[in-house]
């Protein structure tokens, strides 16, 4: 796990208009955030330099491209085994019809989020790329019916209360 590094508002605001708009121009952000157009790019010259801000994605309609069905397939492999977990992934991210990777705990090993044209696709896509391989013991598919953007991303708030599940909070 890596370390998290010490952010102050004005670089918890630059983080906020970015990933809400990542065109937006230095000159923008400084003046959103009132610092100087140079003192704006020194701090995200830093965010970049420390890790924080990763890069700067395309974000696509799957729909406008031919891709309008999206899923997830829930994948279990077995034997897990690390000398065939690296294949696996590597074939998986190399498909044109996936969009997100994850490796999990729990009874599935790997979800996958793809979007194809339609069942036809997802049916050929599951049978050829995914059952067809010997460590695919299972594979479970669920369609996305619609989907919501989150975020902002920003650290936790030091001292800031956690609702937990079926606890009554106090009323304000």
């Amino acid at each position: 796990m890596t370390d998290s590094v010490a952010l102050d508002t004005v670089d918890l605001h630059i983080l906020r208009l970015l990933q809400n708009d990542a065109r937006t121009t230095y000159r923008e952000l400084a003046a959103e955030v009132g610092v100087a157009p140079s003192t704006c790019l020194d701090r995200v010259a830093r965010l970049r330099r420390t890790g924080v801000i990763l890069g700067h994605q395309l974000r696509l309609d799957p729909a406008r491209l031919g891709r309008g069905l999206e899923a997830l397939l829930s994948v279990q492999v077995r034997p897990h085994r690390r000398e065939l977990i690296g294949p696996f992934v590597e074939r998986i991210r190399s498909l044109p019809e996936s969009r997100a990777l994850f490796h999990l705990t729990g009874p599935d090993d790997y979800l996958v989020h793809v979007a194809v044209a339609d069942t036809a696709d997802l049916q050929r896509l599951v049978l050829d790329e995914f059952t067809s391989r010997r460590e695919v013991a299972r594979v479970e598919t669920r369609l996305i019916f619609q989907q919501w953007e989150c975020g902002p991303l920003l650290p936790p708030v030091p001292g800031a209360s956690v609702p937990v599940p079926g606890q009554v909070r106090p009323a304000d």
